[in-house]
């Protein structure tokens, strides 16, 4: 017969503390992270990009849905949403009420797998030692992806799932592709394949989920700036260590932030939310990122 193991009350303690902090304090600590991409030519006057991700909003998350808002007085040439917005069938109202003030800007959106299936009750300690690629037996959408897409469409956003497009940002004119969630096999680049307009000043290619075979593709077609999210920046990190895993085929080191693939530049957004059944960062801030292209040296 197995002795019980006694945990000290000092090693409980601690760990109720950490797990508060981390789904009340960092959970809630939204920050805004500013980059600069050198990614124009010479001349081109600066334009700033507000990259939005993984909001996994529901209605009552109240003080996420006031900090979106308050993005607003940036007036950002271009906001692009790289999707997981929603986590609730009700959420689309809060949605746009928090992306109310920056609506009127011009903006693109992909969605992403939770955009279209509910959260389910899982472990969340699986996330460790594997992906939730395929995870979801659903065939059916249960989320309301088509009133979500519809909401922001309707004010002039556009929808950039499997397409491509030509938008004005500031003096610029962008060449866009963009394609659906690869983690849940939605992704058809052939549909977005090519080379990239080579009259356009800036070439930008969009997704949810930051795999390497389709970012691979973007660059070779000579797409520029490369933006996603997905990562959660890991979620649950190790302070000086980092990610313990990115739930994509994206490498640790590159699992958020700033960095290269082949001859682009990529953005990876750590997010501003978390699943409801997974309610907790650690040392991984919630955040969104102004990025200010200039010009190479």
């Amino acid at each position: 017969m197995r002795k019980a193991v006694a945990v000290p009350l000092s090693m409980l303690g601690l760990g109720l503390a950490g797990l508060g902090y981390a789904s009340v304090v960092e959970r809630n600590w939204f920050r805004l992270r500013r980059f600069d991409v050198p990614v124009l030519e010479r001349g081109q006057r600066p334009v700033r990009i507000l990259h939005l991700s993984d909001l996994h909003l529901t209605p009552r998350r109240t003080m996420l849905i006031n900090w979106v808002r308050s993005l607003g007085p940036l007036k950002p040439d271009l906001v692009v949403n790289t999707g997981d917005s929603i986590a609730h069938p009700d959420a689309v109202p809060s949605l746009l009420h928090a992306l109310e003030p920056l609506l009127s800007r011009p903006g693109l959106f992909v969605y992403g797998s939770n955009d279209l299936y509910a959260p389910k009750p899982k472990n969340p300690a699986r996330y460790l030692w594997r992906t939730s690629k395929n995870d979801r037996r659903q065939h059916v959408p249960s989320l309301p992806w088509e009133e979500l897409g519809a909401g922001m469409a309707a004010e002039g956003w556009l929808d950039m799932n499997n397409t491509t497009a030509r938008i004005k940002v500031g003096d610029l004119d962008v060449a866009v592709a963009g394609i659906h969630d690869s983690h849940i096999n939605r992704d058809r680049y052939d549909l977005v394949a090519g080379p990239a307009p080579a009259d356009a000043d800036l070439r930008l290619g969009v997704m949810h989920s930051p795999e390497p075979r389709n970012m691979t593709r973007f660059a070779a077609d000579g797409y520029q700036f490369l933006l996603a999210g997905h990562t959660h920046g890991g979620q649950l990190c190790i302070p000086f260590y980092g990610a313990l895993v990115t739930n994509c085929g994206i490498d640790r080191a590159r699992v958020k932030g700033l960095s290269r693939h082949d001859n682009a530049w990529l953005h990876v957004s750590a997010g501003l939310g978390t699943s409801p059944y997974a309610p907790a960062r650690f040392a991984c801030f919630p955040e969104a990122s102004l990025l200010t292209l200039v010009p190479r040296r």
